[in-house]
């Protein structure tokens, strides 16, 4: 039985993971947070895989505060690029598999079509740098990886946006929501499970790949068809003068055709992934 190492596991990625991994009875699965793991400690992370035999490392720990990064740079960066070094040597001494998270915001949004793997990156904030920097630390260091660039992950779990739309629809709260942001919102569970069944294939086709539901969408349209499956009469406005303190990428939709030929699992419509998570929540 193949042993798998999942990091960051009690954030959102990790916990839709945890989830579906009783699905895969072939592996057996260890999760560790934060306070489990220290991936910013070299020595600890080392001693951690010497002293399991971990086929792959699913690693979900991240810092996601896009906000907060560009004041708090050094913990970014710490947590982004110098623990994900820190797996990526590990990994490489231990023959260990990894695959990593990484975001569209590595891009400058001046695109107006998806962007692929093959793009030029020019991320226009802290956040952006530091997941960047991550990318580059495993490629330098690794051979057997794969990087999944993802954008505007939601699901039922944690804080995020699908959650606090229906917080705040549920609380008849007048919503204004950006259109000056065009991506794709991705249900963190269609990730996970996309993760798993690759995983579960054996695939060697390693490298940088692009994963997102299908489609694209502002801000604004992801709110309206999350108010519209909640059957929700709250008001809904479009604000394009929305202030962030972190630069964001006005287009940042990905091109997801690599991953598509690479592993053939299907890729679902942001709409009808929505909808696939509400059905559940019934």
């Amino acid at each position: 039985m193949k042993k798998v190492l999942v990091t960051g596991a009690s954030g959102q990625l990790g916990q839709c993971i945890r989830k579906l991994s009783s699905r895969y009875q072939e592996f057996e699965f260890t999760f560790t947070t934060s306070e489990d793991l220290d991936l910013t400690l070299f020595g600890v992370v080392s001693a951690y895989f010497r002293n399991n035999n971990f086929d792959y490392c699913i690693n979900c720990s991240a810092y996601t505060k896009v906000e907060q990064a560009e004041s708090e740079q050094e913990m970014a960066y710490l947590v982004n690029a110098e623990a994900v070094k820190n797996l990526a040597e590990t990994c490489c001494e231990n023959e260990c598999t990894l695959i990593h998270f990484s975001t569209d915001y590595v891009f400058d949004g001046k695109k107006e079509i998806p962007y692929t793997e093959e793009d030029e990156t020019a991320p226009l904030n802290v956040y952006g740098a530091s997941k960047l920097m991550g990318e580059e630390y495993i490629r330098k260091h690794m051979d057997r990886y794969f990087i999944f660039r993802t954008s505007w992950l939601y699901s039922d779990i944690g804080h995020n946006f699908f959650n606090t739309i229906r917080k705040k629809a549920a609380a008849g709260e007048t919503l204004n929501i950006t259109t000056s942001q065009k991506g794709t919102p991705t249900n963190a569970y269609d990730l996970a499970g996309f993760v798993l069944e690759l995983m579960a294939s054996g695939s060697q086709k390693y490298g940088t790949y692009h994963y997102s539901n299908q489609g694209e969408a502002t801000w604004y349209d992801f709110a309206a068809e999350i108010l519209a499956l909640s059957d929700s009469r709250t008001e809904l406005k479009e604000n394009n003068d929305f202030q962030t303190i972190a630069t964001r990428p006005a287009y940042s939709v990905l091109n997801k055709k690599r991953a598509e030929e690479a592993f053939g699992i299907p890729i679902l419509h942001w709409r009808e992934s929505l909808e696939k998570l509400f059905l559940g929540l019934d």
